[in-house]
């Protein structure tokens, strides 16, 4: 039977606990996977806990209040705190999701945190998305036409023509399912992933664009 090991600076490692305040009724622990390359030491899992009635519902919440009041060199990406720019997904008990929109009541048990998975790691909890945004480029999602737009600057279509695109706009690029993605993983220098897919195909019924030919 074949036997893999993980090289020896890629097992994670236990790392530091912050104990909760004095006095905290309603603890709950975060296990989150911390990693600067620059320092060249193995990632670890630091545990930090959090008394929940002192903090909002949500994941991202926790993060927050971790890195304002407890440790400041804690680093994750967010913006919107709304599910709208996608910038906090992340792998939070197992499943890749915005931490914006995660309670942690959803949680059983300790919550464990991890950047999204199979990407290179910049630091903590964000991954480097280099490779999936090139590949966003190459699809050219932006209107392509070589008529000129009519005197009003409108290009219109029927409702019946837009209702084609519901459910094909409302991508994020929170790249979740993109690093979910068995196929991806293996063949990510080759595959474009679903989240970029995604955004390649609604170019194909929307009427107006005129390249149709050469996006297939």
């Amino acid at each position: 039977m074949a036997e893999f090991t993980l090289p020896a600076n890629s097992k994670v490692k236990i790392g530091d606990t912050y104990k909760a305040p004095d006095g905290a009724t309603r603890v709950k622990r975060f296990k989150i996977y911390r990693y600067d390359p620059d320092k060249g030491a193995n990632p670890r899992l630091d545990t930090y806990e959090i008394d929940l009635d002192t903090t909002a519902p949500m994941v991202l919440d926790a993060l927050i209040k971790i890195k304002n009041e407890v440790d400041t060199t804690l680093t994750f990406r967010r913006s919107c705190r709304e599910g709208i720019c996608g910038s906090c997904s992340m792998n939070i008990d197992g499943t890749n999701t915005l931490a914006c929109l995660k309670p942690i009541d959803e949680v059983a048990g300790d919550v464990h945190i991890y950047p999204l998975p199979h990407m290179p790691v910049i630091k903590d909890l964000v991954p480097d998305f280099s490779t999936p945004y090139a590949q966003l480029v190459s699809v050219e999602p932006w209107l392509q036409a070589d008529t000129p737009p009519p005197p009003n600057g409108e290009r219109r279509q029927s409702p019946e023509e837009r209702e084609k695109l519901d459910g094909l706009w409302e991508c994020v690029l929170c790249f979740c399912c993109t690093t979910s993605c068995p196929s991806y993983w293996w063949n990510g220098d080759r595959y474009l992933g679903p989240a970029v897919l995604l955004q390649a195909y609604p170019w194909i019924p929307d009427t107006p664009d005129e390249h149709t030919a050469g996006r297939l």
